[in-house]
């Protein structure tokens, strides 16, 4: 195996934790849960050449020197951050093409791959050199525990599981709580199976050693990811439903292949449902996802008739957003975005100049355009340490956006007053009062809960348009939903029986993409009374956040180069956040 990294320099050696005393009524802290370096084999591919002390490095808001020669920068350091590099074939592209391996080396694990590859091939499997994994997955574990600094910021060891039967989207992020982690990571070359994955955490966590898994991209998964049902098709029971809500608290929501809240043939009457929808397998083809089984929505909403039919529900997923990212780097923004290709996008946001030779100014393939500067995860945490943070995701306390730092906040109680929202103590009373974002509450007959709801802008970003708690429910079986607008902005009112604000005003000049700052929110904040509230029903709440509308990452990339936006493309888009649910149960 080739010999192992060379350990960070000295300035990045872990630092004393810090002095303050933590925060009962917790803090915000974002990060990005998902990215690549070298040592996946697409990043790899794709000319990245950034290690994981790199993407550490940029996390925390130095530059770096994308693989296409310029330099990246994010606006401001991240508190959290996860290298999630692929477990299969981890490190092998760099140990094959390494210069430093003499040729005999070089050839030693060309050969091993190949004759494990036949042997794999045989059993279905995916050809991994063990020693080169194992040497790859240490440079991760080591480069996480050398840039983790408490109280300041924070690194999770973590790695993508990347199962994809006929390229239906079943990954998982793992990230594991602290510096225990297993010799080897669970991979596809073990099982593509999420359950197996499952059962290889729960034995872990019999010795000590705590994780959970993330899905993400289930938007291109064509259904399988949140089916009711088992990977081999069985019925979903209550041990089922107990191991995936043990080791899968969260999901991911965005990211820069589209965004998985819904899809408008599930959400008809969603205004805003068709944003971001990337509707093809995530596996580079043009193959069709199918919709249903694909989104976090309906899975809330499946979830809660499986609980109401057979007493179980598998879908308590909390939310959070992150890049995926495969540069090292998160691209945060739309007027910075980059992927592994470098920025702009020719042949994608900008024309082909001159034409190709069939006459066509823009790529055939939309994969490419389809993608965005998404997302980022925001936690309420008490410090910024490992253990506050994962015990945070445990719980659910977590809001997921399209990558601005809006904040976001949702509790639900039976007792908040009238006043509640203009207290200048209302976290303490809300917790006091109530359960937080990602929590459960029961619904005692003949009472109505009450729902505090807040947001603040990012202030890099556009102001705030509406805040929204979609609502879902299920009556005689069936499942439903509906969105309430709950506060507009520019001292606008709900219409009652639309439940829709009135439009703001608000914006873009497409000449150099700036926005109406006239228009708008720096913070919304209410105390919300479901209308409709019934205490037999089982529901689900969770909070939207519209920002006012902004340039698309296509539309900025046309502005510097001078031409039209491509017209095909969204000029404008609304950033967004989304709050974890609270779940009401009779």
């Amino acid at each position: 195996p080739p010999p192992p990294p060379p350990p960070p320099p000295p300035h990045h050696a872990r630092a004393a934790a810090p002095t303050t005393a933590p925060n009962p009524l917790r803090n915000v802290y974002f990060g990005d849960l998902h990215v690549h370096t070298s040592l996946s084999y697409d990043a790899f591919l794709s000319g990245t050449r950034v290690t994981p002390h790199d993407a550490y490095r940029y996390a925390k808001g130095e530059a770096l020197t994308h693989s296409a020669g310029f330099e990246v920068q994010i606006d401001a350091p991240l508190d959290f951050y996860a290298v999630t590099d692929h477990a299969s074939f981890l490190g092998m592209l760099p140990a094959l093409m390494d210069p430093a391996q003499d040729v005999s080396g070089q050839r030693e694990i060309r050969s091993a791959w190949r004759a494990e590859r036949r042997r794999r091939r045989r059993l279905g499997l995916t050809p991994d050199d063990p020693d080169v994994v194992r040497s790859a997955w240490r440079e991760i574990v080591a480069t996480a525990g050398a840039h983790y600094e408490p109280g300041r910021f924070t690194t999770f060891v973590g790695y993508e599981f990347t199962s994809s039967p006929d390229g239906q989207n079943l990954h998982r992020n793992v990230i594991f709580r602290g510096s225990a982690v297993p010799d080897f990571p669970f991979s596809r070359s073990d099982s593509t199976n999420p359950e197996d994955l499952w059962a290889w955490m729960d034995r872990n966590r019999e010795t000590g050693i705590e994780a959970l898994a993330i899905p993400h991209g289930s938007n291109g998964s064509n259904g399988l990811m949140f089916r009711p049902a088992t990977y081999a098709g069985d019925p979903l029971d209550a041990a089922y439903a107990e191991a995936r809500t043990r080791n899968e608290p969260l999901v991911e929501i965005t990211q820069m292949k589209g965004t998985s809240d819904t899809h408008p043939a599930l959400s008809p009457n969603d205004e805003w449902a068709d944003f971001e929808i990337w509707p093809y397998r995530i596996n580079g083809s043009m193959s069709p996802s199918r919709p249903g089984g694909s989104y976090v929505r309906e899975a809330y909403l499946n979830g809660l008739r499986l609980e109401e039919e057979r007493g179980v529900n598998p879908f308590r997923f909390g939310l959070v957003g992150a890049t995926d990212s495969h540069a090292g780097a998160s691209a945060l923004r739309e007027s910075d975005f980059f992927t592994t290709g470098g920025s702009p996008q020719v042949g994608s946001s900008i024309p082909f100049d001159p034409p190709l030779a069939d006459g066509r100014r823009y790529a055939a393939s939309p994969l490419r355009a389809l993608r965005g500067a998404s997302g980022l995860t925001g936690v309420w945490a008490e410090e910024n340490t490992r253990e506050a943070i994962f015990d945070a995701f445990r719980r659910r306390e977590t809001f997921a956006t399209t990558g601005p730092r809006m904040r976001v906040r949702f509790f639900a109680g039976y007792g908040y007053p009238d006043d509640l929202a203009d207290d200048p103590d209302l976290i303490a009373r809300a917790y006091a009062g109530g359960v937080a974002m990602g929590g459960e509450l029961a619904a005692p007959g003949g009472r109505t809960p009450r729902f505090l709801v807040w947001a603040s802008r990012d202030p890099s970003s556009a102001p705030l348009a509406r805040l929204q708690v979609i609502k879902g429910w299920v009556d005689g079986g069936a499942a439903h939903e509906r969105v309430h607008d709950v506060a507009c902005s520019d001292g606008l009112r709900v219409d009652e029986t639309t439940h829709r604000c009135p439009d703001n005003g608000a914006r873009v000049n497409l000449a150099d993409c700036s926005v109406d700052e006239d228009a708008g929110a720096a913070e919304l904040r209410t105390l919300w009374t479901d209308p409709d509230f019934d205490p037999a029903q089982h529901a689900v709440y969770y909070v939207r956040v519209l920002e006012n509308p902004s340039c698309r990452w296509s539309t900025w990339d046309a502005v510097r180069a001078g031409v039209e936006p491509r017209p095909d493309l969204p000029a404008t888009i609304q950033e967004r956040a989304w709050s974890s649910p609270i779940w009401i149960a009779p």
